[in-house]
C-alpha cells in the first residue's frame, strides 16, 4: 500500500482507475443500495472522490467524510470538493484502526481495501460494522480473487494490462470469503450484488 504515497503511483493509478471497464455498472448498483434516507456518508479510501462524488449527485443533502492516506489522492479529494461544506476530509492510513466516527446511514469503498492484508480487511468490516447506524448500509466495489491463474491473467487482458503490472500490495480475496466475513460479523443481507470478472459489488447492513 506504500507504493500510493509515491505520487507518480498514484497519479498512474487515477488515469487508469477512470477507464476501468464496467466500473460505471457497478457503481449505479450501489447507488440503488444505499438507504432512502441517506444523510451521513463515509467513504474509506477515497481517491480522488469519485464515488463520493457519485453519491453527493443522488444524495445533495448527504454530508460524507473522506478518509485516504496518500498526499497525492487527498489533493485531489480536496480539489473535487473545494468550497463544499457538506464534504470533510480526513488524512487516515486504513492499516490502522478507524477513528471514532459516525454513525453512518452508508459506508462505502472502491478498489480500496484490497490493498489490506486480509487480517486487517477482516478487522476494517467490524470497525464498519460498528459505525453504521441500524439499517446502516456498507458497499465495497472491490477488486476480488479470480479461482484461477487464467481468469486472473484475462482480467488483466480485459483491462488493458499485465499480471506483470500488478500491484504489490494487492491482497485479493475472494467473493465468497467476503461473503463469509460479513456474515460473521453480522450483516444482514449479505450478497455479491454486481460482479465483472475481478471486479465486484459486496454488501450488507446493519440490523434494524
Amino acid at each position: 500500500m506504500s507504493e500510493y504515497s509515491a505520487p507518480n503511483h498514484a497519479l498512474a493509478y487515477l488515469a487508469r482507475a477512470g477507464q476501468l471497464p464496467h466500473r460505471a455498472e457497478g457503481e449505479a448498483v450501489l447507488l440503488e443500495l444505499l438507504p432512502r434516507e441517506t444523510r451521513h456518508v463515509l467513504d474509506l479510501g477515497t481517491g480522488d472522490g469519485r464515488l463520493l462524488a457519485i453519491v453527493k449527485q443522488a444524495y445533495p443533502q448527504a454530508h460524507g467524510l473522506a478518509l485516504d492516506f496518500s498526499p497525492t489522492m487527498l489533493a485531489a479529494v480536496r480539489e473535487r470538493f473545494a468550497g463544499d461544506p457538506t464534504v470533510a476530509v480526513i488524512e487516515h492510513d486504513l492499516n490502522q484502526s478507524l477513528p471514532e466516527l459516525g454513525p453512518f446511514d452508508a459506508v462505502v469503498s472502491s478498489l480500496a481495501i484490497h490493498h489490506l492484508a486480509p487480517t486487517r480487511q477482516y478487522q476494517l468490516y467490524e470497525e464498519v460494522f460498528a459505525r453504521l447506524e441500524p439499517g446502516g448500509v456498507f458497499c465495497n466495489l472491490e477488486h476480488v480473487s479470480s479461482p484461477n491463474v487464467a481468469l486472473h491473467e484475462a482480467f488483466y487482458n480485459a483491462i488493458g494490462r499485465s499480471v506483470a503490472d500488478e500491484d504489490e500490495s494487492n491482497h485479493l480475496v475472494s467473493v465468497d470469503m467476503h461473503l463469509d466475513w460479513l456474515g460473521r460479523i453480522g450483516y444482514a443481507d449479505a450478497d455479491c450484488f454486481w460482479k465483472w470478472r475481478e471486479l465486484a459489488l459486496v454488501a450488507g447492513t446493519r440490523p434494524s
